[in-house]
């Protein structure tokens, strides 16, 4: 009769109770699963073709990784009578579903640079963005401890997807409202961060008004959210384009500070910074590193497509103190 009814239903409604409960997730298969995220992540970074579309940003944000994660967990829950358990028994499961978010994310995010590498013009310095993602990886494995919950579907399975369902709401009407001014880019983005939300609710809250709270409530939130907050805002680590060496003792000063906010966030061989704007805007800035001191322009715009885009480029020539005093030293000889 079981096998009657699940024949029974809809192909999609089939196709999604696989996907959040029905797979087999071994530790061989989290393995598996990694490398082939990687590998399909590094070939949409790769391949010209998808430069600038909604698959391209795999490698860079969220939504498809809170895609595979919440797979992961779905399927690392097994219906267990602890009551009358020890306390490792009862957090055994989840502390086994937060090993397993861990090691995929671990095994997959350095893939997808390394397959990159030959392909790329920065080559190996790709690996400087990974510091940014090995945060995050550090961060799956209190997340997915606690992210095993929603398998109970109940009130604290709401309350612990409301911050995915917040993310992934903000993705589609960001999305949405994109595709509207730029049809059809990011139309794949918005329906596919749209699909997770419902489906989200659908498989792991049971009742009606908790699915209901679920949509409405992080949507109201966003929508008063983009009506108070500035129109553009966007938020990206880069490298400087003359490749510079900075210590923790860098200051940044910054001709327009109204509109753009610029931090070292990495030192050393991989120095890098964060460039945080609310509007388009061109100006210069300056990096002051103890006796060395660093010119730059910097532009933020909207190409053709309709995608922000971030220009740097020193200004003159950035003398440092070593090269001041080797000149100092010539001009005695």
């Amino acid at each position: 009769m079981e096998n009657t009814a699940t024949q029974n239903k809809n192909p999609l409604v089939r196709l999604i109770e696989k996907a959040y409960g029905g797979l087999d997730m071994s530790w061989r298969n989290v393995i598996l699963f990694a490398v082939g995220t990687a590998v399909l992540t590094a070939f949409f970074m790769i391949v010209p073709i998808f430069k600038d579309t909604s698959f391209e940003r795999m490698g860079s944000l969220f939504e498809s990784w809170i895609f595979f994660a919440v797979i992961i967990m779905a399927n690392c829950y097994q219906k267990e009578d602890t009551k009358n358990g020890s306390f490792f028994d009862k957090i055994r499961q989840p502390l086994i579903c937060a090993a397993k978010v861990f090691v995929f994310f671990l095994i997959s995010q350095p893939l997808i640079y390394l397959l990159e590498v030959p392909f790329k013009e920065m080559g190996w310095k790709l690996f400087g963005y990974y510091p940014y993602w090995f945060k995050w990886t550090l961060a799956t494995i209190p997340m997915a401890f606690i992210g095993w919950y929603i398998n109970k579907k109940n009130w604290l399975s709401l309350i612990i997807l409301s911050p995915i369902l917040f993310v992934l709401t903000s993705d589609y009407i960001g999305a949405f409202r994109f595709t509207f001014k730029h049809f059809p880019i990011r139309l794949v983005t918005a329906v596919f961060c749209l699909a997770q939300v419902l489906v989200y609710l659908w498989v792991f809250t049971p009742k009606l008004v908790q699915r209901l709270l679920g949509f409405f409530v992080p949507l109201a939130v966003i929508i008063v959210m983009n009506v108070m907050l500035p129109p553009f805002d966007t938020n990206v680590n880069s490298f400087l384009p003359d490749d510079v060496m900075l210590t923790e003792n860098a200051v940044v000063e910054i001709a327009d500070p109204t509109s753009v906010d610029i931090t070292v966030t990495d030192f050393g061989e991989d120095t890098s910074i964060n460039i945080h704007a609310t509007d388009y805007v061109e100006t210069t800035f300056q990096i002051t590193d103890g006796d060395n001191v660093y010119h730059y322009r910097i532009r933020i715009y909207e190409d053709d497509g309709g995608h922000s885009q971030i220009e740097m480029q020193p200004i003159g020539e950035n003398i440092t103190k070593d090269e001041t005093n080797a000149d100092e030293t010539s001009s005695m000889e």
